[in-house]
């Protein structure tokens, strides 16, 4: 961002690189096969991809994965995939199919609330001073905007393994039920002031990363790339702002993964 100059897009200049190089790491996925699962990632989680470019997404990302795969059993390295292929408890199909999920959600989800994040402090020029102010509350701050955009509008669903009572409501055994996240996290009698965004808040027992054993594989790597990626983010680019306004930001409504489509930003003299 800082060779580039300003303006720049935060999602493609910092909030897509940071999760990706990192997956890729730890998978062990060349880092220049990027844009081509980052493309095919795009597709699966439109909302509006037709099932033809669906399944070419698909069978894109799932030819670049069983390739390697197949590389990894002939000559494993220290990643993931090597592990997976090495254990002898999968199916290649299997590993392939594990891989796709890790790679795909790995990278995107974390990509969208980096920027996203971002987006949501510049809007309330207020928290972000406070993070500025206190560094270490960076930590809260994470959890809070966690809690507060709530990327996944789409689901969780879960099946009821027995007849329950929620809130007055029978849920009959066998019967599925679509969990509202947003919802959830912005419950009154679980969080004082919900609507509000509290980079200080103590209380937040939020359910951005799902509950019990489907709790996201995932979350401890994500907290660490937001905590790490904002901190230091905020530290190298004091006077970070908004390039556009706030309403000229423009926002992906048809994916799985809510989120901006990108966030032009500037820093230097005004």
């Amino acid at each position: 961002m800082a060779a580039h100059g300003p303006p720049t897009d935060l999602v493609h200049a910092f909030a897509l690189p940071i999760p990706s190089i990192l997956i890729c790491e730890l998978l062990g996925v060349p880092y220049a096969q990027r844009e081509r699962f980052q493309r095919d990632t795009a597709v699966l989680f439109d909302l509006d991809s037709q099932p033809d470019r669906v399944n070419a997404a698909w069978s894109s990302l799932g030819g670049l994965l069983s390739a390697l795969a197949r590389e990894k059993r002939l000559r494993p390295t220290d990643d993931v995939i090597s592990e997976l292929v090495g254990g002898g408890d999968l199916t290649e199909q299997e590993v392939v199919m594990v891989a796709i999920v890790l790679l795909a959600a790995g990278h995107e989800t974390s990509a969208t609330m980096i920027a996203h994040g971002i987006f949501a402090l510049l809007r309330h020029p207020e928290q972000l001073a406070r993070i500025r102010a206190d560094p270490p509350l960076v930590d809260k701050a994470v959890e809070e905007l966690l809690r507060y955009l709530s990327i996944f509008h789409i689901g969780p669903a879960r099946s009821a393994l027995a007849d329950v009572l929620v809130a007055g409501q029978l849920v009959k055994r066998g019967d599925t039920v679509a969990i509202s996240l947003p919802a959830a996290n912005r419950d009154p009698s679980e969080f004082t002031n919900p609507d509000e965004l509290d980079v200080g808040r103590d209380h937040n027992r939020h359910l951005a990363f799902g509950h019990g054993i489907h709790q996201c594989l995932g979350q401890q790597l994500a907290r660490v790339e937001l905590r790490v990626g904002l901190g230091r983010l905020l530290r190298r680019f004091p006077d970070l702002r908004l390039a556009v306004p706030a309403e000229d930001v423009p926002v992906r409504g048809n994916i799985a993964v809510y989120g901006v489509q990108s966030l032009p930003v500037t820093w230097g003299q005004r």
